[in-house]
């Protein structure tokens, strides 16, 4: 397991990995700048990183990186950027995909939250996700201690989708907390279970302390599935 796309000290990360696959193929030291950082066991379908090289990108260089790197890492296309492009901060939007199991399933417990002791009224969940959109400060959903500048984010999606014995929660704002989509999603587990009722969510924002929030959801189950740009 990955401790996030940041490197972190003593503990393995994409970005440490990524780095040294680039910097043994392209014999030069190569530092990258991802899209986000990712907590500790979040996945990510798609993800962006940047990094400046002067010389020839090799065709190859997909083949040769994807042979180096660990099985559960992929890269799967490099192209040139701006040179004023950032993966982080150049983003329009990020969209993140949550998964709940409503049974007890051994083949999806390590991608999807096993929740499957206690019911959830997804209708009520998707009327508390309307609300998501009355706001922009999002503070109650914030890691404590983060180094945030600003709470403020643009949530441009939000929705719940049952799929047989599976839940999706779909998300897309311009930025994200540390921490918030996994919040938002133990939020809306309590509102689904009857012990929040929709409404209340307001409450919750409106506080701007996380101690009034859900507790967050594991983190397995969490997907980073697209960052838009306007390449």
């Amino acid at each position: 397991m990955f401790f996030g796309y940041q490197i972190q000290p003593n503990e393995i990360s994409v970005q440490e990995e990524l780095e040294k696959a680039l910097s043994t193929i392209l014999r030069i030291e190569i530092k990258t700048t991802g899209a986000g950082r990712t907590d500790t066991g979040v996945h990510a379908k798609k993800m962006f990183a940047h990094f400046d090289f002067d010389g020839e990108i090799s065709e190859k260089l997909v083949h040769q990186l994807n042979s180096f790197l660990p099985p559960s890492i992929a890269v799967k296309k490099i192209f040139e950027v701006k040179e004023d492009f950032h993966a982080r901060f150049s983003a329009k939007y990020r969209t993140y995909e949550y998964y709940i199991s409503l049974e007890k399933n051994p083949f999806s417990e390590k991608f999807a939250w096993q929740h499957w002791r206690k019911s959830l009224d997804v209708e009520k969940m998707n009327e508390a996700c309307k609300i998501l959109f009355e706001y922009e400060d999002f503070g109650s959903f914030a890691k404590v201690g983060a180094d945030n500048k600003t709470n403020i984010c643009k949530i441009y999606h939000a929705n719940w989708e049952q799929n047989g014995n599976e839940l999706k929660f779909t998300i897309s704002a311009d930025r994200f907390l540390r921490n918030m989509v996994r919040a938002i999603v133990g939020t809306m587990v309590e509102i689904g279970s009857g012990k929040l009722k929709p409404a209340d969510l307001r409450n919750v924002i409106e506080a701007k302390n996380r101690g009034v929030a859900g507790t967050s959801a594991p983190a397995h189950a969490l997907f980073l599935v697209d960052v838009g740009y306007d390449f």
